[in-house]
């Protein structure tokens, strides 16, 4: 028996971060996740769960 092909309803995007270290790169991601979160009904992540 073969699985139910997985349909994707919402768009997805991975987002990668470089940079050195304290340079601001987690504060960022929460600012980002914030904003995107606002704007289309995501899930917002808090600084420290990131």
């Amino acid at each position: 028996m073969s699985k139910a092909k997985f349909e994707r309803t919402k768009p997805h995007v991975n987002v990668g971060t470089i940079g050195h270290v304290d340079h601001g790169k987690t504060t960022l991601t929460a600012a980002i996740t914030k904003v995107m979160a606002e704007a289309s009904g995501g899930e917002f992540k808090n600084y420290a769960d990131i």
